[in-house]
């Protein structure tokens, strides 16, 4: 049993993910079963898991995540990330470029706009007068 580590972010939500080989397919995040964390929401639970189904080794592995900052989508890309992170340590080549062409290798730099001077958000400015 070998243990593999990796950290996954997204806006700002950071994951990190502990992968264990040869385990059971049991996957926990913050100390609660994922689906429990995620709260049954598929659309999250379809990207936190979308690595382990593209290779087909969802019982391959135990993975243990914590997950802090931002709110559930970002933090399930970003757990997202990080198994797949975690898998290119494991896997061979052929399944890395596999991972690689579907995207699942590449942090989402898209992050929120800051404030500016004188704009009441970051886009957003008050009403035109003309006169």
């Amino acid at each position: 049993m070998s243990t593999f580590l990796s950290v996954g972010r997204r806006k700002s939500s950071i994951a990190q993910i502990r992968l264990i080989g040869g385990g059971s397919g049991k996957i926990s995040v913050n100390g609660k079963i994922i689906e429990e964390y995620f709260q049954f929401i598929p659309s999250h639970l379809d990207s936190a898991l979308q690595p382990l189904k593209v290779l087909g080794s969802e019982n391959s592995f135990d993975i243990f995540i914590k997950a802090n900052g931002g709110g559930l989508a970002g933090q399930a890309q970003a757990v997202k990330l990080g198994i797949a992170r975690a898998l290119c340590t494991v896997v061979p080549e052929n399944q890395q470029r596999l991972l690689r062409s579907l995207g699942l290798l590449t942090r989402d730099s898209r992050i929120k706009e800051r404030r500016m001077f004188g704009l009441k958000k970051a886009r957003k400015a008050s009403q035109f007068s003309k006169r």
